[in-house]
């Protein structure tokens, strides 16, 4: 006789080594097809950016960040964790080591260039008096 076992999202198999001696788990998903192999020798599951549309917004504002093996795992659990009162009606999910950013202290030296372009200022400019908001 067999025995069923019903796997949930994010349960894991059996241990299996891959050519390089690493042990990889067998992440089972019924949602996802077949298994996915997921690497724990790094310390686990990416970590993943999550931005969320608003329905009032027009831009994706970041959220916060969680782990996750997948983009659509990812995606499923910041709809569960940001999106639980139906705030967003888009998500955006970017593995952090994606990201790039400045070093602010080599932002006036980044920012420079811009000083010398007054004419993207309208300070010289003068406003018509029908004109209230532009």
């Amino acid at each position: 006789m067999q025995l069923l076992r019903k796997h949930y999202y994010g349960d894991y198999g059996e241990n299996i080594p891959n050519a390089g001696g690493e042990k990889i788990n067998q992440l089972i998903s019924p949602t996802s097809g077949p298994p996915m192999p997921v690497r724990t020798g790094d310390g686990g599951w990416p970590l993943w950016e999550i931005f969320i549309r608003s329905k009032q917004g027009l831009d994706h504002k970041h959220a916060g960040s969680l782990h996750a093996a997948d983009a659509q795992m990812a995606i499923e659990n910041a709809r569960d964790v940001y999106c639980r009162r139906m705030e967003g009606i888009s998500i955006w999910v970017v593995e952090s080591k994606y990201i790039h950013a400045t070093n602010p202290d080599e932002s006036t030296s980044l920012f420079d260039p811009a000083d010398d372009k007054i004419y993207r200022y309208p300070t010289f400019y003068s406003m018509p008096e029908g004109v209230k908001n532009i």
